[in-house]
């Protein structure tokens, strides 16, 4: 008898050779495609989009004029874009508020009592919303807040019609029904974003533990005493992953202002509107790192008052 036999090893058996001997190359493998893609696709975009920001439009012929400088940017001040600037901001601030508001009640419910069958619901009722189109929800409000809507309808019919035509002849609401003014894009927008902070707030509050909530009732805190020092807290990564969330996406956010909305613009129909018909493709990008430089300013003062800390 002659040594043991020893098959033939293929290319496919070396490989799971080298893959076992150098667990290194298989992770270098499998996340290389993904960090291409980020690297080349995503942060490449981003970094043209701010390059370009940084040159400007002849004034003369229109044209681009690709040479570094910051009169773009300076453009930035001018009042008419400036008022976009802070009529954007003002409006993801103020949306992000409401939100805060709205979902924090939700999620401490579905959180904190709801078991079984009721949290089942809760889900389906939170993430229904986000199964159907953005545009046919966007649509289907511009609808309900229009002058011949159910909204004024049901206004006019508990005799509250005056006071809405009041409040809409208000010049800081800026449109002559719902559907073209702040209130209804401000309606809207809430609407559209609300689930992206009741989920991130209700998974914070589920590790809330109860022990904790004992503990602060045996030592005689009241109930407020324990929601501002226990559960706000503790439930703060949530609260600033959702803002995270409705803040951002109001920001870049083009398509409610321009279906549900006044004539007065925001930042992502200026982009648009720059970069489209305008033709001043240095000033859209500068429009557009805006939203950029305020989330990066708003995740650096998250992270100061240690709401990172529990992610």
């Amino acid at each position: 008898m002659s040594g043991a036999f020893h098959p033939a090893r293929g290319p496919g058996d070396r490989l799971t050779g080298l893959f076992w001997r150098r667990p290194g190359v298989l992770l270098a493998l499998l996340i290389a495609p993904p960090l291409i893609w980020l690297g080349v696709v995503y942060l490449g975009s981003l970094v043209a989009l701010l390059w370009q920001s940084f040159w400007s439009i002849d004034e003369f012929s229109g044209l681009i004029v690709p040479e570094f400088t910051l009169k773009t940017y300076a453009e930035l001040l001018r009042p008419a874009n400036f008022d976009v600037i802070v009529r954007t901001v003002t409006m993801a601030s103020v949306v992000t508020a409401a939100s805060v508001v709205l979902a924090f009640p939700i999620a401490y419910y579905a959180a904190r009592y709801a078991r079984g069958r009721m949290k089942a619901v809760f889900y389906l009722g939170v993430m229904l919303p986000l199964w159907s189109s953005y545009l046919v929800k966007v649509y289907a409000w511009k609808l309900i807040l229009a002058r011949e809507g159910i909204v004024t309808w049901a206004a006019e019919g508990i005799g509250a019609g005056n006071v809405l035509n009041a409040v809409l002849s208000l010049p800081v609401i800026g449109g002559n029904s719902l559907s073209t003014s702040y209130i209804g894009t401000f309606i809207v927008f809430v609407y559209v974003w609300l689930p992206f902070m009741i989920l991130p707030m209700q998974a914070s509050l589920e590790r809330v533990p109860n022990a904790m909530l004992e503990a602060s009732s045996d030592l005689g805190a009241t109930s407020w005493q324990t929601f501002v020092h226990v559960i706000l807290p503790l439930a703060l990564p949530g609260i600033i992953a959702g803002t995270i969330f409705t803040f951002s996406l109001t920001l870049g956010d083009y398509i409610i202002p321009q279906i549900v909305g006044s004539s007065r613009l925001f930042i992502g129909q200026a982009v648009y509107m720059l970069q489209g018909t305008a033709g001043n493709l240095p000033l859209a990008a500068a429009f557009a790192v805006i939203p950029i430089v305020v989330m990066l300013a708003y995740l650096v003062f998250a992270r100061r008052i240690g709401a990172f800390d529990a992610l």
